[in-house]
């Protein structure tokens, strides 16, 4: 007779408790040691051409856009700066003159928001060819 009572053997399994502990600090280790990028400190410089454009016998629309946002469609000054005047002058100016591309040549103060605006209407107008004119680096004219 076996009066004993059979001893449960327990089943083997795997603590998480330590796991737990290194996963927490390798989050606080790299929380603590990563650095952000400051987007405010970058210094940018726009590009620019470093070599002569090519001389093309072609006729080209031209947007000028000044410093002070205004512009001028083929050296005729806009009477104001909203997108609707711009697009209608352009549209006149391309009468007759479908396929010609469209130059935008923009004062290196003029605010970004001019140009995007002149890109715009030219993109509503449905013009595939655009350039935008840039000068030489002036470090290089030394």
């Amino acid at each position: 007779m076996n009066f004993r009572t059979p001893s449960r053997q327990e089943e083997p399994g795997v603590n998480l408790t330590p796991l737990i502990d290194v996963v927490f600090l390798l989050l606080i280790f790299f929380m603590v040691s990563t650095t952000f990028d400051q987007h405010a400190d970058i210094e940018l410089t726009l590009p620019s051409a470093d070599r002569e454009a090519e001389a093309v016998e072609r006729a080209w629309i031209d947007i000028i856009v000044d410093a002070n946002g205004n512009y001028f469609i083929n050296g005729q000054e806009l009477i104001n700066r909203r997108a609707e005047t711009l697009e209608r002058v352009l549209s006149e100016a391309r009468e007759g003159r479908e396929d010609d591309p469209v130059l935008i040549r923009a004062d290196a103060n003029a605010t970004h928001q001019s140009v995007v605006r002149a890109l715009d209407v030219v993109g509503r107008l449905g013009i595939t060819s655009v350039s935008i004119a840039t000068l030489g680096d002036a470090a290089d004219d030394d």
